[in-house]
């Protein structure tokens, strides 16, 4: 192993170090609903989320990692100091904004630190503009919709179950907010999960131990970024998860559903079109919109009151009549 090879191998390790932080560091949006609704045990709903996160990207391509890996920085920019630059700032970032339980992206400080690096090799014209545009955009996009989504979907629940009691809403949304946590851990799989294999492979050809003009991730590349995401999710940032879950806002288990379909929806669409995005961005959006209609969820307990009023009224009129 010459000296190149041993740097692009360190770069790989690092790459594979700051997949384990995103996990880590971004745990708390798969999970945090799941657990703030007290549906899951936390060990039971990382267990979940990190398997989920393993099989995201093999479900929903790769077409996020190949926008990471060659559509931010123009290629003949994308050289092993520029890569490992932007993974070293990345990583910093996540572990600040951990240690102060703060839930920021990983993926815009990824995307962020690889922009710094090339503007410092290259300046503006390492940059692929059309990539960043599409990257800014959705980065205002996806939590306006999320919050729409989430919003929308309360607001069908409370119409259709109405005239059913909140206990039972809850029990029957309980059950179904598993489903829908897996499908926002999935999601946040194939979208975050993505991220460093597009750097790892932008790494191996910067190198020259991987030739592939399509940029075509290997099978190995997927599985090791997953296996590094998947673990950091298990052993996820608890701080986080008490931000999200329990001082954002309060969920039932209908809302927590709402919340993470809204969120994984917007996920899944944008893993489709091979743009990066926050992950927390989408659920802190989905959240804020179920939020929205708390005013709106006293109609979920309509049957509750009007089952307590013939209560009420059975029991003065049998008191009159002794």
């Amino acid at each position: 192993m010459n000296e190149i090879q041993f740097v692009i191998y360190c770069g790989v390790g690092i790459a594979l170090f700051f997949d384990f932080v995103n996990g880590f560091h971004d745990s708390a949006n798969s999970v945090a609903t799941v657990i703030g609704t007290k549906v899951l045990k936390p060990i039971y709903a990382v267990g979940i989320a990190a398997l989920a996160n393993f099989a995201g990207p093999f479900l929903f391509g790769t077409a996020v990692a190949a926008t990471v890996g060659k559509g931010i920085i123009q290629p003949e920019f994308s050289t092993v100091s520029v890569i490992l630059a932007g993974l070293i700032g990345a990583i910093a970032w996540d572990l600040i904004t951990w240690y102060f339980g703060l839930p920021s992206s990983s993926s815009h400080a990824l995307i962020g630190g690889l922009v710094g690096s090339a503007l410092i090799a290259g300046g503006l014209k390492a940059i692929v503009f059309h990539g960043i545009q599409n990257t800014l955009i959705f980065m205002v996009v996806s939590p306006i919709s999320g919050f729409a989504i989430a919003f929308a979907i309360v607001i069908v629940i409370i119409y259709f179950f109405r005239k059913s009691s909140l206990s039972r809403v809850n029990k029957l949304f309980g059950k179904l907010q598993i489903l829908s946590s897996t499908f926002f851990s999935l999601t946040h799989g194939a979208n975050d999960g993505q991220k460093t294999m597009g750097v790892i492979t932008a790494l191996l050809i910067a190198g020259g131990i991987l030739h592939s003009k399509s940029f075509v991730i290997p099978i190995p590349v997927i599985i090791v970024a997953a296996s590094a995401i998947s673990l950091g999710t298990f052993f996820g940032g608890w701080r986080i998860i008490r931000t999200m879950a329990f001082r954002l806002t309060d969920l039932k288990p209908y809302q927590g559903f709402c919340a993470e379909t809204g969120g994984g929806a917007i996920l899944t669409s944008m893993a489709f079109f091979g743009i990066p995005v926050s992950t927390t961005h989408a659920i802190a959006g989905s959240i804020m919109g179920v939020s929205a209609t708390r005013r709106l969820s006293i109609y979920l307990n309509v049957a509750e009151i009007e089952k307590y009023e013939r209560s009420n009224y059975f029991t003065t009129n049998t008191g009159q009549c002794a």
